[in-house]
């Protein structure tokens, strides 16, 4: 959106929750990354807006870039500001920037988590350099943001190469995400390191539909995503595995979003267990007119750790949504919604200081919620 030479950007969701008991308005999970069913269960509200502003002179064009949000009852914060700049006669097609700024490579919305991602801390790199019909992205990062820094004599330094558009098979592509970590101060010596690797299939055997594969690897103070991990100087680093396969698909009225994904964790102390998570669900919508559609979502995931019982959480929603078009992806959409969860007494003890209060072991949420982007 260009509003007076300026490109507005943004993102919101929120909403009233009308059916709800200790104040549990949504929030439902197991904790592991892949494992929050989003429909009818956000429990949270907020805005971003991104405001840009570009310019030209002799060939080279720059930018600045500010995003702003406010989520909840929390303050303002800064989530991007940063200049970009393109055209530089010694590297044209690359783009090099400075300041802090978002690099999410891809997320799996039904479960509103970017997947492959780096970024969101100060930093500086260059993205786009052509390399031999494929594309490399560098950063360098420390362990400050725009708001907040890293206590005096604690320090966290980190470096991503990512290799994109990667041709390996009709309609595949194969992009690569490495993450090395240092620091000072920081439990266990601070270092790091991680893999990713996300192949991406465009019409997968039939028109309209795609797919995406997750097999990522990291350890120490290096996230599974590609950015930092636990580097407050006072939390130990982590071993981590995953391996996750998204898939979406429109066809004609009827689109979609399923998932399944397994991730282990181990934090580095002794005597940590190891946590095994396993996520299945999937997210469909009907378009009965151009305007309206049906939802549903169905998820079941659960949660192994040594020595404890399994836990284990069931999610089922159903909603009714107006929306620009009949696409899965229009926005902006509202949403009328009935979430029914189940989860066994494992769950409610783990979980005893929010959903699992008072033992219970389901609940039902009814609300209303829009969300946008733009």
């Amino acid at each position: 959106m260009d509003v007076a030479g300026f490109e507005i950007t943004g993102y919101s969701r929120g909403g009233p929750v009308f059916g709800y008991s200790d104040d549990v308005k949504g929030g439902l999970s197991l904790g592991g990354d892949l494992q929050k069913y989003r429909l009818g269960n956000e429990g949270d509200y907020g805005i971003e807006v991104g405001i840009a502003r570009s310019f030209e002179s002799g060939g080279v064009k720059w930018s600045v870039n500010y995003m702003p949000s406010k989520w909840g009852s929390g303050d303002v914060a800064t989530e991007m500001a940063y200049v970009e700049m393109s055209g530089l006669s010694f590297l044209p097609d690359a783009k090099f920037w400075a300041g802090q700024r978002r690099l999410r490579i891809e997320d799996v919305h039904i479960v509103d988590n970017v997947l492959v991602n780096y970024g969101d801390y100060q930093g500086a790199g260059v993205t786009d350099i052509p390399l031999g019909g494929a594309k490399l992205g560098l950063g360098v990062f420390t362990g400050d943001q725009f708001d907040k820094r890293l206590p005096s004599g604690v320090k966290a330094n980190r470096f991503n190469a990512d290799f994109s558009e990667i041709k390996v098979n009709p309609g595949g592509k194969l992009r690569v995400l490495l993450t090395a970590v240092g620091g000072k101060g920081q439990v266990g010596g601070g270092s790091g390191s991680g893999v990713s690797l996300l192949h991406n299939q465009s019409d997968l055997g039939l028109k309209g539909m795609s797919n995406s594969m997750f097999l990522q690897t990291s350890r120490g103070h290096a996230r599974i995503d590609g950015e930092f991990e636990s580097i407050d100087g006072k939390s130990v680093g982590k071993k981590a595995l995953r391996i996750a396969d998204a898939i979406g698909w429109q066809s004609g009225p009827f689109g979609g979003q399923a998932l399944i994904g397994y991730q282990t964790g181990r934090a580095d102390a002794v005597g940590a267990v190891t946590t095994k998570d396993f996520s299945l669900g999937g997210r469909a919508s009907y378009a009965f007119t151009k305007n309206f559609k049906g939802l549903t979502e169905v998820s079941t995931t659960t949660r192994k750790s040594a020595g404890m019982p399994n836990q284990r959480l069931n999610k089922f929603t159903l909603a009714g949504a107006v929306a620009l078009s009949e696409d899965f992806w229009s926005r902006p959409e509202l949403r009328l919604y009935v979430t029914k969860a189940n989860w066994n007494r494992p769950a409610a003890m783990a979980n005893a200081a929010s959903f699992g209060a008072n033992g219970k072991t389901s609940r039902t949420l009814m609300g209303l919620q829009y969300e946008v982007w733009w």
